[in-house]
């Protein structure tokens, strides 16, 4: 008989949503509006390096190359994935197979973005990946070679162009149950979920890829929009 045995499945702990996509997409914000609406904790991967690291993920990328930050990015991920909350990964996570293997198991959203509302957030010097003399090839040359693998790790695609964060939200949460957004909080306007036809063409599940039904949130409070 095994001494010392692992934890058991109903031991072990996953986070309710992991969240990837391409910069600018606004995976920071919705997470931490998600994390508010189920009342749990938000982790970003990329903050964890910072903090482990103490100097920005651009600055990494530029001193020790972009190997080097994919290598502690994937650690830091393992890590990340190890939490109960919301996670939210850096936009080239998904290039490292080992990243893509870990998020099997997970309820992964692809938050995404059309390419013209992309390059207008993402113009900035923090992020070096993206700097060269035409900011709109390499951008949708990243896009181009990225889109299969968020699809392959994803189950669902919800985009944020002309989108409000409370909307976003609010498609994430009905991606895990119709019932589930029915429990936010109807006491004010602002916590109303619009449940129209339009609403729903910002989402789009992959056939085969639903969510683990026992990993549902039980109370889900929609934050005001701001």
């Amino acid at each position: 008989m095994n001494p010392n045995p692992g934890p058991s499945k109903s031991q072990i702990t996953y986070p309710l949503v992991v969240l990837i996509g391409p910069p600018g997409a606004g995976k920071t914000t919705v997470g931490r509006r998600l994390a508010r609406a189920l009342s749990t904790t938000f982790v970003d991967s990329d903050e964890l390096i910072e903090q482990q690291e103490g100097e920005s993920c651009a600055s990494i990328i530029q001193t020790r190359g972009e190997p080097a930050f994919r290598e502690l990015e994937a650690r830091k991920v393992a890590e990340a994935l190890r939490s109960q909350g919301v996670v939210s990964l850096g936009g080239g996570a998904v290039e490292t197979e080992k990243v893509r293997h870990m998020l099997q198991d997970h309820n992964v959203v692809w938050i995404d973005i059309s390419l013209e509302e992309g390059l207008r957030r993402t113009n900035d010097p923090s992020r070096p990946l993206l700097q060269s003399d035409d900011r709109a090839a390499t951008y949708a040359a990243m896009l181009q070679r990225r889109e299969p693998l968020f699809k392959q790790a994803s189950k669902v695609r919800v985009r944020t162009h002309n989108r409000s964060p409370q909307r976003v939200v609010a498609d994430i949460l009905d991606a895990f149950d119709d019932e589930l957004s029915n429990e936010a909080d109807p006491a004010s306007s602002n916590h109303t979920l619009e449940r129209s036809e339009q609403a729903h063409k910002g989402r789009e599940s992959f056939p085969g890829q639903g969510f683990d039904q026992h990993q549902k949130p039980q109370h889900a409070h929609l934050p005001p929009s701001t």
